[in-house]
């Protein structure tokens, strides 16, 4: 949270890797019989990213906030989409905190959900997600992803609307609208994220459940919602939601929290994702990259599309893991890397759009929690990815 980059001259590395399962080698053109080497260099899509590319982009680490106070297992940061924008910190143990960026000394307290709502903390819940209403603050409400405790399974994820009497102070008048909940078989594995798409929609990211290996094969079942990305719409529907044209299953009935359903769940947009832990959209394209934390071999970066099977648990990565029974149609990752050196779970990031690091323009830049590896990564699926170690 407390960390800038600060890069200078790039120099891209690697090779580049396709965006689905099988990729067609590039035809190259032969030169003329009487000369020697290529017209043009072949892009190599035989393999998804290189593990340990050379590092050449030169970059220093420093703390953007040394005032600040410290803040005890903060998950997400974000920023008010508002002309003088406070920063906002959810804490997994239930608090979202606000700070002045330009007077960085002292946090507040924005909304406390660790007494009156039940929060289950255990493990990987707690408070996960969080994002502002489209049209915030002429429409004063936002929208969190928390875990709370529950009776059959033990832990129930809730995705709920908090209409705010006070965009400054939120008082006794702010109200909760749960808008869904999805039953969670452990306490990890429970995603977290929540963003608005530039269409408009609510975007939900789901994890498999909990349990090493996908025990209860969520992932690749879509008759429940775990294990997905879901997309629902969410303005002016009250205290509900409802099911936006085109997901895949648009005209079957909503899901409930647990898995007794009859038909393919309409709010799952993709699914076979293991824990999309963060995930966002690049401002420019509209393209959704997430980050799905693997199990014991890969971490793995995906962009997120309409009606499409990531893989888990068929597949780690772009590897098998339990191939058997599996569909042919899964996409594997633009990119991953292995549990080498200390890796050991992606935190997905975003594609730089800014104009002050002219050397990360259009490079999706994200880290590996544990080693605390940064990385960018720059190409596209049709050109194949190029994927540096910054620091």
């Amino acid at each position: 949270m407390k960390r800038v980059l600060l890069l200078s001259a790039i120099l891209l590395a690697g090779c580049g890797g396709g965006g689905s399962g099988s990729v067609t080698p590039p035809v190259v053109t032969p030169p003329p019989s009487n000369d020697s080497g290529l017209d043009s260099k072949p892009t190599n899509l035989t393999c998804v990213a290189p593990e340990r590319p050379q590092t050449s982009t030169s970059i220093a680490v420093s703390d953007a906030f040394p005032n600040l106070p410290t803040i005890g297992r903060p998950v997400k940061v974000l920023v008010e989409p508002v002309p003088d924008p406070r920063w906002f910190v959810l804490r997994k143990t239930g608090q979202l905190l606000t700070f002045d960026p330009d007077n960085a000394n002292s946090v507040s307290t924005f909304l406390d959900l660790s007494s009156d709502f039940n929060l289950r903390t255990a493990s990987e819940g707690g408070l996960l997600g969080m994002a502002f209403h489209p049209d915030y603050p002429a429409t004063p409400e936002i929208f969190l992803y928390y875990t709370r405790n529950h009776t059959g399974p033990a832990m129930r994820s809730v995705i709920s609307r908090f209409r705010l009497d006070n965009v400054t102070s939120p008082g006794a008048g702010t109200v909760e609208e749960v808008i869904l909940e999805v039953d969670q078989d452990r306490d990890n594995h429970n995603g977290g994220d929540v963003a608005f798409g530039p269409d408009g929609y609510l975007y939900i990211g789901l994890g498999d459940g909990g349990g090493a290996g996908d025990p209860f094969e969520r992932a690749q079942d879509t008759t429940h919602l775990l294990g997905s990305m879901l997309r629902i719409d969410v303005i002016g529907t009250g205290a509900g939601y409802n099911i936006p044209a085109g997901n895949p299953n648009d005209m079957n009935a909503k899901c409930g929290p647990g898995t007794g359903n009859a038909a393919d769940c309409p709010e799952i947009y993709a699914w076979g994702l293991r824990n999309p832990w963060r995930w966002s959209f690049d401002s420019q394209t509209g393209e959704l990259w997430a980050g799905d934390v693997g199990q014991n071999s890969w971490e793995e970066i995906d962009i997120i599309e309409n009606d499409g099977n990531y893989g888990w648990d068929c597949r780690e990565g772009a590897h098998d893991f339990e191939p058997a029974g599996c569909p042919g149609d899964l996409i594997d990752p633009v990119a991953e890397y292995s549990h080498s050196g200390g890796n050991v779970s992606i935190t997905g990031g975003y594609v730089y759009r800014g104009t002050e690091i002219g050397a990360l323009t259009g490079r999706y830049v994200f880290g590996d929690f544990a080693s605390g590896r940064i990385w960018a990564l720059q190409g596209s699926v049709q050109a194949g990815f190029t994927l540096e170690e910054l620091d």
